[in-house]
């Protein structure tokens, strides 16, 4: 595009402007609707649906993780086998030897 053609669309919106003359902002204001106050040092009001969402969201997370856990253990508890302590040897494990004081 030109700049000739820039300016034209610069003028086209100035001169939509002009006609319809400054346009006015509406008002909000609050609908018919539930409309909690807020209140000092108390818990938050909560509607039945609040309530209903959280206990929802929070029960699919805890059947993910227990879903995962069952059927993926390895992801939590790691891919290796366990290693048997008994069959360490004191220097392994740091002992010093007993004709040592």
């Amino acid at each position: 595009m030109s700049s000739f053609g820039r300016v034209l669309g610069v003028l086209r919106a100035g001169s939509r402007l002009a006609i319809r003359g400054p346009q006015r902002i509406p008002t909000r204001k609050a609908g018919g609707g539930p409309h909690i106050e807020p209140q000092y040092r108390q818990y938050p009001q909560l509607t039945k649906n609040q309530k209903f969402e959280s206990e929802l969201l929070s029960g699919a997370m805890w059947f993910w993780i227990l879903w995962h856990l069952w059927h993926d253990p390895d992801a939590v508890l790691g891919h290796f086998p366990w290693p048997d302590a008994s069959q360490w040897t004191d220097e392994e494990l740091g002992i010093p030897p007993d004709d040592e004081e």
